[in-house]
């Protein structure tokens, strides 16, 4: 009888999910480091919450999304909740000000760094988990708490290594927005529930206007809008009158950030709300520009809309504006790498009292990746010093090297592999990116010596060099075992100054 066919799990991500190797998480932990130091400059604590939230504190507020828990990784617990994987960091957060509010201090100033989950379509660069770095301030109801996080904000993109000019923080207030729509008819003062879903896809279709230009964003706010796979997505129904006036908000920006003002109070007159919307951005632009933030850093610009619906004031969105090429070799603007705004009725689901908040969330993977487009950093990481192994008996002599590099400060490990072969031991540290090898076999042991092999500059010197430089700047040289350390210790400064590690 024939054996049953073992069926094995395949070996590979799920679709939407990724790895991440060595050099990618080296260089994600060094950014953040140097995040966190501007956070808590601005005096912001950590947080860490949990993964997990229960979907009813997490809320639907999910852009895109038409039915209440699409968009997220949700399951039926035991105890009979429904729990769900965090799709952001603010949702979280105001749970945690709601059941910690006796013990926080207000105002609240937290950062958290962390990977979130969405349910959604993956694509090109879009993946369903992802890391977002934020920054909140809980219970401040000024808008110099938004003029904070926006500076911080300038301030994180350039201590990052994103340089002044290549970079944007634009600002807008969904106040105004509102106002805008109210003159419109789609908001109803009176009866905020009026219109809502109408409002939410216009909001959307504006978020997209990068993506799908005017004419997707007119037939957004129309009929709907099909895209090129013939899905259809319904649209707001708005006539071709009141589109035109959202259209007339998009175009808003001027000059300079007075003369843009000037034009919204125009659009909103008559709206109340929209008017105390011109006057936080005014006020906003009055705070920043006294701390020496110009129009070369934070700009105030209408078309910045965010897509989240929790957003109830100022709303801000940082874009890089240095050019890179797309798949198909055509050059465009890198884009946006973080967002946020003011969202004062977050925190008020729990408690029934509106508590003012606002915060800015980091897109980590978007970030790095201009970091390596600008050529910030590489991609790659120096790997460890690799000592080698010729003699099986002597490998506590071989661990005591390694660590004797460590106390100096050198990452170094010893091979653990199958040491017959030499051969295949160098290609481990070719794969380890190693910068040198240690080697000692029987005779130099004797006579207390090791041989050191500078891999970097035998890499360059097999590519590059003739006969003659070789012997001038032998890549494999012998050092007694004092010196070991140093001899070690001058090759990585070598390189580093040469720019090879």
């Amino acid at each position: 009888m024939a054996k049953d066919k073992i069926r094995r799990p395949r070996a590979e991500t799920p679709k939407g999910f990724r790895d991440y190797f060595g050099a990618e998480v080296t260089e994600r932990n060094e950014m953040l480091a140097t995040i966190a130091e501007v956070y808590r400059a601005h005096g912001f604590d950590p947080l860490e919450t949990s993964a997990v939230e229960t979907v009813e504190a997490l809320g639907k507020f999910l852009p895109d999304v038409d039915r209440p828990n699409e968009g997220v990784f949700a399951w039926l617990d035991e105890g009979g909740d429904w729990l769900a994987l965090r799709y952001d960091m603010t949702a979280p957060l105001a749970r945690v000000a709601a059941q910690f509010r006796n013990d926080l201090p207000s105002p609240y100033r937290r950062y958290t760094m962390g990977s979130v989950w969405r349910n959604e379509k993956p694509g090109p660069g879009r993946f369903r988990q992802f890391y977002q770095c934020d920054a909140d301030t809980v219970g401040a109801a000024s808008v110099a708490a938004d003029a904070e996080i926006c500076g911080m904000l300038s301030d994180t993109l350039e201590a990052v290594g994103i340089p002044r000019g290549d970079y944007l923080v634009r600002v807008n207030n969904r106040k105004v927005l509102n106002g805008v729509m109210e003159v419109a008819g789609v908001l109803d003062p009176t009866d905020p529930q009026k219109f809502a879903e109408a409002r939410g896809t216009v909001l959307r279709a504006i978020d997209k206007f990068d993506k799908f230009g005017e004419a997707g964003v007119r037939a957004l706010m129309g009929a709907g809008r099909m895209d090129a796979s013939g899905d259809f997505t319904k649209g707001a129904g708005l006539s071709d009158e009141q589109a035109d006036i959202v259209m007339g908000f998009m175009s808003a920006k001027r000059a300079n950030g007075t003369a843009t003002a000037a034009r919204l109070r125009e659009l909103v007159s008559g709206s109340v709300l929209g008017a105390e919307g011109v006057d936080e951005l005014e006020q906003i632009a009055g705070l920043l520009d006294g701390q020496g933030y110009g129009p070369d850093r934070i700009v105030i610009d209408p078309s910045v809309v965010r897509g989240l619906g929790y957003y109830t004031g100022p709303v801000f969105e940082a874009e890089l504006t240095f050019e890179i090429l797309d798949e198909k070799g055509r050059p465009r603007q890198f884009g946006s790498v973080a967002g946020g705004g003011r969202y004062d009725d977050l925190v008020k689901r729990f408690t029934g009292q509106e508590v003012p908040a606002t915060g800015v969330s980091i897109g980590v993977d978007r970030l790095l990746s201009a970091l390596r487009a600008k050529g910030r950093i590489s991609g790659a990481a120096q790997g460890p010093v690799v000592v080698t192994v010729m003699d099986r008996d002597r490998m506590g002599d071989y661990l005591a090297m390694a660590a004797e590099l460590r106390r100096a400060g050198i990452r170094a490990e010893v091979y653990l592999g199958n040491p017959k072969n030499f051969g295949n031991q160098l290609k481990y540290a070719d794969k380890r990116e190693s910068p040198v090898a240690v080697i000692q076999g029987s005779d130099e042991a004797a006579r207390g010596v090791v041989q050191i092999k500078d891999l970097v500059l035998g890499a360059q010197i097999a590519a590059e060099a003739t006969v003659e430089e070789w012997k001038s700047q032998p890549a494999q040289f012998e050092a007694s075992r004092g010196e070991m350390v140093e001899k070690v210790k001058a090759i990585l400064a070598r390189n580093q100054a040469r720019g090879a590690l």
